[in-house]
């Protein structure tokens, strides 16, 4: 499994994209207590929950969706995906190789 996924924190008004092979539930819970180190951008907080996951079938997959989301560099952008559905496909489609 590989997926793609995108985080908000409610405390921050934030949004954070990553990328991984293990479980979303395992990867947010090291995010909410800092496994990553405290110089990292989530650990700004400890409330992070998901908003969106994107599986894909391979990791450079997910890693090309996590590039186009955090070059958009919008939070509306983020929320569209979530909210319709045809924007997410039309991004999935885009970023397959």
């Amino acid at each position: 499994m590989n997926f793609c996924y995108i985080l908000f924190s409610p405390s921050l008004g934030k949004f954070y994209t990553g990328i991984t092979q293990k479980s979303l539930e395992s990867r947010i819970e090291k995010h909410n207590i800092h496994s990553y180190g405290n110089h990292r951008f989530t650990a700004k907080a400890s409330d992070w929950e998901l908003f969106l996951s994107i599986e894909t079938n391979s990791y450079s997959h997910a890693r090309r969706i996590e590039l186009y989301i955090k070059k958009m560099k919008s939070a509306v952008f983020i929320k569209k995906l979530r909210e319709e559905p045809l924007i997410l496909q039309e991004l999935i489609e885009k970023t397959r190789q």
